[in-house]
């Protein structure tokens, strides 16, 4: 009786939960999205490259925008301990977590296989001298054990990873 009781409550809520995603989901397509012009005039004037395209197929006007991307490469320095290492990585996930708190970082991860680039980060910074400082500000970095290799990045603004 107790795990029927416990599943039909379960149950309530995980269907309660759906709709409030289903509700949420809903006021966030229904809030209004700056246009276009907008949007250059707002990144052009934090400084950002940008340029835009109309897509033939569906007649919309496409705003692309420069991001960085940087490659997190194994460091010449892998000495450290497994102790040091692994307050190193907490370290690092912390920089990495406050950089997307604070609307720098995009998205940041790591590769799958233990090849020399360990992992990307994409920051959302208008020049490459801004994003190299967040980079090189991580403790990973700084202990030797990544190294930092950027380049300028197009990505159509808005537009979500599927």
């Amino acid at each position: 009786m107790k795990n029927i009781l416990l599943i039909t409550v379960l149950s309530l809520f995980l269907s309660c939960q759906g709709e409030q995603k289903d509700k949420t989901e809903k006021a966030s397509q229904t809030k209004e999205q700056p246009s276009v012009t907008e949007t250059k005039k707002e990144l052009t004037a934090k400084g950002f490259q940008i340029f835009d395209y109309v897509d033939e197929k569906s007649g919309d006007t496409i705003l692309m925008q420069q991001y960085y991307i940087a490659f997190l490469k194994r460091g010449a320095n892998r000495s450290q301990t497994k102790e040091e290492a692994d307050s190193l990585q907490k370290l690092h996930l912390a920089h990495l977590g406050k950089m997307y708190e604070l609307g720098y970082a995009d998205i940041s991860g790591p590769f799958g296989d233990d090849g020399d680039i360990r992992g990307i980060t994409i920051y959302n910074v208008p020049t490459l001298e801004i994003a190299d400082s967040l980079a090189n500000a991580d403790p990973m970095v700084k202990a030797g054990r990544l190294e930092i290799e950027i380049h300028p990045w197009w990505a159509a603004k808005g537009f979500s990873l599927r």
